[in-house]
């Protein structure tokens, strides 16, 4: 009888003096060194044991020249991947590479968009969204997540070419339904515009919460599904994305400015080792993730719920940041985040960070035990400045 691969999640593992973002490099943010991070969004665990075997398979061979990403092994990896976990398929013809997710949004703002133009985007926001959009000449247009009036009047306007989504929702990881997606679809088709969905969220969705990838939507239009591996299997530092781009002419353009322009065309070859590890090999791994972000993401549940029942706080339907609400307790967000860092000595991302002023995102992608000391230390700071969580 075969049993199922164990993986530990529990076991922290020490990232500091690794040049880790999170962690070496708080400061930068916080204005405070040493602070125990919830920051960024990458994961405290070691990546799925079947991408590091791979890893090391191909640095045994020991030579590093020019790769191709245009080849069987690493397109049939994505196109399997996209069958059997969002029951979706996909023509590998389709399929393009990039160095990073926000690159490809800049590259599709370029082909689809002008100087001036209008992008339409849902708040709270990522908060690259907004920088990418402003560096390209671009207006951002905000859009509060269930304000549909409001959707259809921003995407009428004349001077707006693109739907910037996010699917899922990243800060609040909201999944987004067929029929809010159906509906997105046909507003955009009715009014001209082109959509660029950033799912790089997509392998995390909870149960009964299904992903359902743009691409079943996109139809004949102008649209692209932006994703990657770096997320879900914790590979950010490898680099490296993927996209699907609905017409032909929009995807020779968005490759020649990769490889003509940008000279990007060869990629980072543990990249393409780590992605086709990670969909051929990774499920069990990611399975096993997930479970226990759930776990993770419940012990925030319980713990805000013990300490200020009214705040009705639920985890996400998706990912591993828990963006709470905390403007009931009339909370001050200088005055938490001085409690926070200077106290408890925790680094927790502002909403204010993402447009939202008077929330959190807490990132519980850690070792529980690391998880239970975040959420214990903002309900402390919250008691201490917040006149409602008394």
């Amino acid at each position: 009888m075969n049993s199922s691969p164990t993986y530990d999640f529990d076991t922290p593992v020490d990232r500091r003096g690794t040049w880790c973002t999170q962690w070496d490099y708080v400061e930068d943010r916080f204005g405070v060194p040493d602070l125990l991070p919830f920051t960024i969004s990458d994961m405290d665990f070691e990546t799925a044991p079947e991408i590091l075997t791979a890893l090391r398979e191909r640095l045994d061979h020991g030579v590093l020249g020019y790769s191709r990403w245009r080849q069987d092994d690493f397109l049939s990896a994505i196109t399997h991947w996209y069958a059997t976990r969002h029951a979706t398929e996909v023509d590998p013809g389709s399929v393009v590479y990039a160095p990073s997710v926000v690159y490809q949004i800049s590259q599709l703002l370029h082909l689809w968009s002008r100087p001036g133009d209008g992008v339409v985007a849902h708040t709270p926001m990522y908060d690259a969204f907004p920088r990418t959009v402003a560096a390209n000449g671009r207006r951002l247009r905000e859009c509060p997540l269930d304000d549909w009036a409001e959707f259809e009047r921003l995407l009428a306007l004349p001077d707006t070419s693109v739907l910037l989504l996010c699917s899922p929702h990243n800060p609040t990881g909201r999944v987004w339904s067929g029929a809010e997606l159906g509906r997105m679809a046909r507003l955009c088709e009715r009014y001209g515009v082109a959509v660029v969905s950033d799912e790089i969220h997509s392998d995390l969705a909870y149960a009964p919460h299904v992903h359902r990838p743009w691409a079943r939507h996109g139809g004949e239009g102008r649209w692209a599904v932006l994703g990657s591996a770096s997320k879900s299997f914790n590979i950010p530092a490898l680099t490296g994305s993927w996209g699907i781009i609905g017409d032909a002419s929009s995807r020779e353009a968005y490759l020649r400015r990769l490889k003509d322009a940008d000279g990007l065309s060869s990629p980072a070859v543990l990249s393409l080792v780590g992605h086709i590890a990670a969909y051929r090999r990774g499920a069990p791994w990611l399975d096993a993730l997930r479970g226990y972000l759930a776990g993770n993401l419940a012990l925030v549940a319980d713990r805000l719920g013990a300490a200020f029942p009214h705040l009705g706080w639920e985890p996400p339907q998706a990912g591993y940041l828990a963006w709470i609400d905390l403007r009931s307790l009339g909370v001050d967000d200088d005055a938490l985040q001085r409690a926070l860092v200077e106290v408890e000595k925790v680094a927790v991302m502002p909403g204010s960070a993402y447009g939202s002023p008077g929330f959190v995102r807490l990132n519980v992608g850690c070792p529980r035990s690391k998880a239970e000391a975040g959420v214990d230390a903002l309900v402390r700071a919250a008691r201490r400045v917040a006149p409602g969580a008394r």
